[in-house]
């Protein structure tokens, strides 16, 4: 008697945990709703948007630029939402008698319902119907929409197989909140792209289309405009590398289901050679200073490496410091004033510096009885932030002139972003000490309910005081420029800007010390709700 198929079973399973997810709460419903609503709406307005390329002269290049970074965005979407589908965890089914082969069908059957599915199986057929010219190629285009959309469900497969073990585990879902990093450059390189084809064209998307039409699943669309030219070698040479493609993410998926269901989870066990050398090893402490200056720097660096979002605000910070002046100098509309950008996004990071220890700031406050202990507090923490951002700001901002030639301004630009440093430093202190609010360390949301208020005048609100501080620096700058025999002198923007912004830093953690002092019950309070 042959075995029941369970890919029915499968599907109403997914349909169950949709639904039941729904009835949770009324908030995830409308969510979830809203959500739906937009993706399909974006989605008709994208097939729309293709049908209308019908005919232009590179309509080829964009849709299958458009077929490469779908699939892209489906191999990523694993790593950054693992809690987007339940089913996505194979090990719940361990203790099932499934064999890989079924099992591997019936899930990716499953897979094809939902939202993404559907919003992926209109773009593909607005891109085959953008290219597609005959009978023929539309043939193409039936089996090439299929082959696409299966390889790009059977990719977000793999990568989640690979990566259960992580996915499931408390680090690996929190490193979901890396994802802001991701939106916060890509949206950079697509305004770059953006202003690059508004000023050349479609045009300048043709040598990368040349290269990805023969990359899965790009490469079953370019077959359709291949057959569509009359080329019908190399439309089965792509439709062959999209279907080998399937095989064999269908064959490697198989392989972790095996591994996934037969062998013992061993991710949260760390070796005793791990262990011990994690215990020997001091690092960067050994260099730091005595005492609890050295203490605090130290704890500060390791929350920069070890906590989800503390290092995702910093790796977010340090990748757009460097995306916006440099991609602008590459465009040859930037200036080297733009690399001042740097030293302002690291200097956000001083904001909330207390909310940065959640609830674990009740051990930092007990250590605290005087003005003097928190001042010290206050400069470790400002030393251990310079630490990283000096040589950054430097950097950058010689990365920058380097790339527009103009060495002439390095010595003033490194003025202001010293000076705009040390404002934001001094800004910080203070507004950590009278507006502290809380991160909650579940989720993705940065702020805890009822404090948004407090961010907003914590965050903007220092940074337009940081703005006002700088202002003599900036208009020594413009005093200089404008001036007649002012270039002879602009090299003593370096030094200015450097003492200034020392002075700064020393007011404010001066001015910061005694009211983190008298605050420190409303601090904690502020810091540990939710």
């Amino acid at each position: 008697m042959s075995a029941p198929a369970i890919t029915p079973v499968f599907v109403r399973l997914k349909l169950s945990l949709l639904r039941n997810g729904l009835r949770q709460s009324g908030g995830r419903k409308a969510a979830y709703i809203t959500s739906a609503v937009f993706a399909l709406l974006f989605a008709a307005l994208q097939l729309i948007g293709l049908i209308a390329l019908r005919g232009h002269a590179h309509a080829e290049s964009v849709v299958v630029l458009a077929v490469a970074v779908l699939g892209l965005g489906w191999a990523v979407m694993p790593l950054f939402f693992p809690s987007g589908d339940e089913t996505l965890d194979p090990t719940r089914l361990v203790m099932l008698p499934l064999r890989p082969r079924p099992l591997v069908r019936a899930l990716l059957t499953a897979s094809l319902v939902g939202i993404g599915p559907l919003f992926t199986l209109c773009l593909l057929v607005g891109s085959v119907v953008a290219v597609a010219r005959g009978g023929a190629a539309f043939a193409v285009g039936a089996v090439a929409v299929v082959l696409a959309l299966l390889v790009c469900v059977a990719l977000a497969r793999a990568v989640a197989a690979a990566n259960v073990r992580l996915l499931t585990s408390r680090k690996g879902r929190d490193l979901a909140v890396l994802s802001g990093l991701v939106i916060a450059i890509g949206a950079q390189i697509v305004n770059f792209g953006a202003q690059r084809l508004g000023a050349s064209g479609l045009g300048e998307l043709d040598p990368a289309a040349e290269v990805l039409q023969w990359v899965p699943p790009a490469s079953a669309i370019g077959a359709v405009h291949a057959v569509s030219e009359g080329s019908y070698g190399p439309a089965v040479a792509q439709l062959a590398l999209s279907a080998g493609a399937l095989v064999a993410l269908l064959a490697l998926w198989s392989r972790h289901l095996t591994r996934l269901m037969t062998s013992p989870d061993g991710s949260t066990l760390p070796s005793a050679e791990s262990a011990a050398k994690e215990r020997s090893s001091t690092g960067l402490a050994r260099l730091l200073p005595a005492g609890r200056t050295g203490t605090v720097m130290d704890r500060s660096l390791r929350y920069v490496w070890r906590d989800p979002k503390t290092k995702a605000a910093w790796v977010t910070s340090l990748a757009i410091g460097l995306i916006v002046p440099v991609f602008n100098a590459w465009q040859g509309t930037g200036s080297v004033y733009f690399a001042c950008f740097a030293a302002g996004m690291l200097g956000i990071q001083m904001y909330n510096q207390f909310g940065q220890d959640t609830s674990a700031f009740w051990m930092v406050a007990m250590t605290i009885s005087s003005a003097r202990d928190a001042y010290v507090e206050l400069c470790a923490r400002a030393y251990a932030l310079l630490l990283i951002t000096l040589p950054y700001a430097t950097l950058v901002t010689v990365l920058t002139t380097a790339m527009l030639g103009d060495w002439r301004r390095l010595p003033e630009a490194l003025g202001l972003s010293f000076a705009l440093l040390g404002a934001m430093l001094a800004t910080g202190a203070w507004t950590s000490a009278r507006f502290p609010y809380s991160i909650p360390q579940e989720g993705y949301k940065n702020v805890a309910p009822g404090q948004t208020g407090l961010a907003w005048i914590s965050i903007f609100g220092g940074m337009m005081a940081a703005a006002l501080l700088c202002a003599p620096v900036i208009a020594l700058t413009i005093w200089l420029n404008v001036s007649a025999d002012g270039d002879d002198w602009t090299w003593l923007l370096l030094p200015a800007g450097t003492a200034y912004g020392a002075v700064l830093t020393a007011a404010g953690l001066k001015l910061a010390a005694p009211r983190t002092a008298r605050r420190l019950p409303e601090i904690l309070a502020a810091v540990s709700k939710g």
